[in-house]
């Protein structure tokens, strides 16, 4: 059997809350520290250097099982790619790449089996996640076996005999079913908006008027939005489906418009929503707030902050923003998702199916039936008058 590499680990600086990285006596920076950008980067920095030794063998019976992770990871971060940055698929593959390589790191990829992918399906379910997102995981796997097989890593076989694991299924498995996404109440949703400040209630505003994704919403760019008409059409850098070749357009009417025209005042090619913005507008309104006298120590203190900010929010940041306000004033916490179900469920029962089709962007009906709930108070008026 192979010797042992072992893997450097994902470290924190804390002076500068950045994760860090030892490899071969050298500190490399990964951003953040608990960032997805950080375990990103983390784990492309430990594929490239597991593949320093890796030399796949003439025999496809020696390949190691790190040997083919780090393989596939070094193709995944070359394939999965947005705009010159790794997708969340990325992000997910290096996920269940860690208990994998925890358990079956050093074992020759010909001897990982079915029960081997069980064993590791089996810790999936014991770190309590989903039962559909542990077959999407375990799926993962066997598409890098698939990968490995194609090229010629690999007996075909192998990877044949993985793919006879079916999926968990509901109700016949110890993995919990996480609840559909429900839209926000309108009630909550108003809630946090008396308590945002004026960018976070921009872009929870923007979402509830044109039905945009979370990520949408925070990479506008005036020069991405043509104003030419009475309703403007906003076309974003990128996309969810764009790599099937879809166009997607969200158009902007005169509410959404309103909400958004401070924030295009401001360099073409500039973000409308950045995080260093938000911090300066948080900050005058804490000097604002300050009761100490300005001789005492109540000056502002602009550009003495060591923090980092990127060019636009994060998905992640802006969740945390809204749940934060959520656990500040008692309410039920709710993510940005959930604005966009409830702008479905309002469209669907204003306009129909097909209108929430077009405006959400979804390519079939069925897709957009996840996001809009059925109208229960219809289905109530159609039974009270027929029987």
């Amino acid at each position: 059997m192979p010797t042992p590499k072992r893997v450097p680990k994902y470290q924190r600086h804390k002076g500068r809350n950045l994760a860090r990285v030892t490899i071969n006596g050298k500190d490399h920076y990964l951003g953040r520290y608990d960032s997805p950008e950080s375990y990103s980067e983390y784990e492309r920095l430990i594929a490239e250097w597991l593949l320093q030794d890796v030399v796949v063998p003439d025999e496809k019976d020696k390949l190691t099982m790190l040997e083919l992770m780090a393989g596939y990871l070094n193709y995944a971060h070359g394939y999965y790619v947005k705009r010159g940055t790794p997708t969340r698929e990325f992000e997910l593959i290096a996920e269940v790449f860690r208990p994998l390589r925890k358990l079956y790191g050093h074992v020759l990829a010909v001897e990982f089996g079915p029960r081997a992918l069980k064993c590791v399906r089996q810790t999936l379910i014991e770190k309590g996640l989903s039962r559909k997102h542990i077959n999407k995981q375990v799926g993962r796997i066997v598409r890098a076996f698939k990968h490995a097989a194609s090229e010629e890593w690999i007996p075909v076989e192998t990877y044949q005999a993985l793919r006879t694991v079916e999926g968990l299924k509901k109700g016949r498995s110890a993995a919990p079913e996480h609840p559909p996404i429900k839209p926000v109440s309108q009630a909550h949703v108003d809630a946090v908006l008396r308590r945002a400040r004026p960018m976070l209630r921009a872009m929870i505003q923007l979402q509830l008027y044109t039905g945009c994704r979370p990520s949408e919403a925070l990479m506008m760019r005036p020069m991405d939005i043509c104003q030419k008409n009475a309703i403007w059409r906003y076309q974003p850098e990128s996309h969810k489906t764009e790599h099937h070749d879809m166009r997607r357009v969200i158009f902007i009417g005169p509410k959404a418009q309103e909400v958004i025209a401070p924030y295009l005042v401001r360099p073409r090619d500039a973000y409308c929503f950045p995080p260093r913005e938000a911090e300066e507008q948080r900050r005058q309104v804490a000097h604002a707030q300050r009761r100490t006298p300005l001789n005492q120590g109540n000056t502002p203190k602009e550009g003495r902050s060591k923090q980092i900010f990127t060019k636009h929010y994060s998905v992640g940041a802006y969740r945390t923003a809204i749940r934060r306000i959520c656990d500040n004033i008692g309410i039920p916490r709710w993510s940005p998702n959930q604005l966009r179900h409830s702008a479905a469920t309002e469209i669907r029962r204003d306009f129909g199916l097909d209108a929430a089709q077009v405006v959400l962007g979804h390519a079939s009906a069925a897709t957009t039936e996840i996001y809009a709930d059925t109208n229960e108070q219809l289905a109530a008026k159609v039974a009270g008058e027929r029987g």
